[in-house]
């Protein structure tokens, strides 16, 4: 033989002893490992399955190999198109894994049996003759078709399917197989026909995951709403500008509104949609809760029950409830004679000064744009604000059920439920349960009585002349000037009362006597009753005592209260707050 031939004869021999080794390393190869999960970018693929190497899943796959020769890797992932919601994703993904296992492992049991069967099996020759006998091969060759398998998720909203391949001469996998398996599982709504009708003929037709079909979710409807056109909590603060002044017209508190004016509107519930399973049974939904219109005092609702509206021209106010229409008492100018005494249910808008000697109550709010002047009585069921200040002589008093908001107070006993806000306070008696903030402007306290059940915030207290100033905190500033004032009321009635006992007898006497002593006998009963809630809520009310003192500058003279404990400032104090601390009142 030529050296040629010998070479030539040489290399085909060494061909043929590779090519058995190639085939037996291609059985496993990395492809028929599980897919790993992708890591480029730092963050797992929640749509792959990760299933271990052992899984019957990859035994029934390396059994096709064996077979087959080729096989491409299995591809297991719950959404190839993006359209699953996250949360689906991360729910089933662990349910589809189980689900695999079973299907897996009762397709694994099906091969058993016959896994001993020769590899090299071959088709049974087209020229034998009919009738003849089948080899022992032949007989022990296993035959199964492809089998395809469904999962639904936990809702039946969602249906995959996976295909595993025929064994030996078994049927490859035809769309009518599929359909027949899918009807026999039930799934009738949503099917992905698309994906079902190019199945059979795609090159990964086997050992992947497809997402067969997809049902209608549920969609719940919308709850109705109010949109407000006013505010339903009053803002009640003050804003100082860059030269340390405060315009107390800005705050605004009557809303007026006009008759037939839309007060607040109802956006409907929307009813909901049902869904559909793909088991073509329909989910129910739930509609959306209606909201009644909050309709209080002289307010109507609309023909088509949408609309809130004012029945009448007023200030619109919103009770907790619902929406109510106060109305307004415009006084163009001064509160004097042309007026008389007010006594009114509503809001009162005062454009002027109210006058000395005259009373203003109303059960709402009341604003004054001038003066209020000595010796004139004003009472508000809501807030008071007096945009020029406060002028009193002694006798002036003035009571706010919620807040007070003044240029300036002179002179007045003020009774406040809430905040009193001013820019000065000149000799006064100020009754607060709230905080009194004297800010803005001078922001000065200057002699009387300044009670405050919880803060007393102030630029500066007292003066250089060291006249007496007051400032007391914690405490029932309100129930205590309610309880001085039955005090007070009571021992004029007895006074009256001796004095008529007094008198000749006469038919006028006896039914003033009567009078008086009706009254007497409620000023009693009053006394009798604040007595009681003092006495019941005063030990409480000390031992939470939590008043403080914040100034700038307070003077020598200053006296600082916290019930029985007083201190008397002798020397000036800058930057100084003070607190009870231990019993003890402690500036710091």
């Amino acid at each position: 033989m030529s050296l040629k031939g010998k070479l030539a004869e040489l290399l085909f021999r060494q061909k043929q002893e590779e090519a058995p080794q190639e085939e037996a390393a291609a059985v496993q190869t990395p492809e028929a490992e599980p897919a790993q999960a992708p890591e480029a970018a730092g963050e797992i693929d929640l749509t792959e399955l990760e299933l271990p190497s052992e899984h019957p899943l990859y035994r029934l796959y390396h059994l096709r190999r064996q077979e087959s020769g080729y096989l491409p890797t299995p591809r297991l992932c719950l959404d190839e198109d993006g359209i699953l919601p996250k949360k689906v994703v991360q729910v089933e993904r662990e349910r589809l894994k189980t689900l695999l296992m079973a299907k897996s492992s009762a397709r694994l049991r099906q091969t058993k049996p016959k896994n001993k069967a020769k590899k090299n099996a071959k088709k049974k020759d087209e020229d034998k003759e009919e009738g003849a006998k089948e080899s022992p091969e032949e007989e022990d060759q296993l035959i199964l078709d492809a089998q395809p398998c469904f999962f639904f998720s936990a809702d039946k909203l969602y249906a995959w399917g996976i295909v595993f391949p025929p064994v030996g001469y078994g049927e490859e996998v035809t769309k009518e197989m599929l359909y027949r398996s899918m009807a026999e599982n039930g799934i009738l709504y949503g099917v992905n026909t698309h994906r079902i009708e190019r199945l059979p003929m795609e090159r990964e037709k086997y050992f992947t995951l497809f997402l067969a079909a997809v049902g209608k979710p549920a969609f719940d409807g919308t709850n109705g709403n109010i949109v407000d056109n006013f505010p339903r909590e009053p803002v009640r603060v003050l804003e100082v500008d860059e030269f340390d002044r405060v315009d107390y017209t800005a705050l605004n508190l009557i809303h007026n509104v006009k008759q037939g004016q839309e007060i607040c509107r109802l956006i409907k519930p929307t009813e909901g949609e049902p869904g559909r399973t793909v088991l073509d049974t329909e989910i129910p939904a739930k509609s959306g809760k209606s909201v009644p219109l909050p309709k209080g005092r002289n307010t109507e609702i609309s023909e088509d029950g949408t609309l809130l509206v004012a029945s009448i021209a007023g200030d619109v106010e919103f009770t907790g409830r619902s929406f109510q229409v106060k109305p307004v008492l415009e006084i163009p100018g001064n509160v004097d004679f042309s007026t008389g005494n007010i006594n009114f249910l509503g809001d009162i808008n005062i454009h002027g000064d109210v006058l000395s000697g005259f009373t203003v109550r109303a059960m709402g709010n009341i604003q004054v744009a001038g003066v209020v002047e000595a010796g004139s009585t004003v009472e508000a069921g809501g807030d008071l604000i007096v945009v020029k200040g406060i002028l009193g002589d002694g006798s002036t008093v003035i009571r706010a059920q919620r807040s007070i908001f003044s240029k300036y107070i002179e002179n007045s006993t003020i009774y406040v439920r809430e905040n009193l806000q001013t820019d000065c306070i000149v000799n006064s008696q100020i009754y607060s349960d709230g905080e009194v903030l004297v800010l803005s402007g001078r922001g000065t306290i200057i002699g009387g009585r300044i009670w405050a059940a919880k803060r007393i915030n102030a630029l500066i207290v007292g003066a250089r002349s060291e006249c007496r100033t007051s400032v007391q905190l914690g405490g029932l500033p309100c129930t205590n000037f309610e309880y001085e004032l039955v005090q007070r009321e009571l021992r004029l009635l007895e006074m009256e009362l001796e004095k008529l006992e007094c008198q000749l007898d006469s038919t006028g006497k006896s039914s003033l006597l009567d009078k008086t002593r009706m009254k007497l006998s409620l000023a009693e009963l009053k006394l009798k009753q604040l007595e009681s809630e003092l006495a019941d809520i005063r030990i409480e009310a000390e031992e939470q005592n939590t008043g403080r003192l914040e100034c700038g500058v307070a003077y020598p003279g200053t006296e600082i209260s916290f019930g029985e404990e007083t201190l008397r400032l002798r020397h000036e104090r800058r930057k100084c707050a003070a607190s009870l601390v231990k019993g003890e009142i402690v500036v710091t």
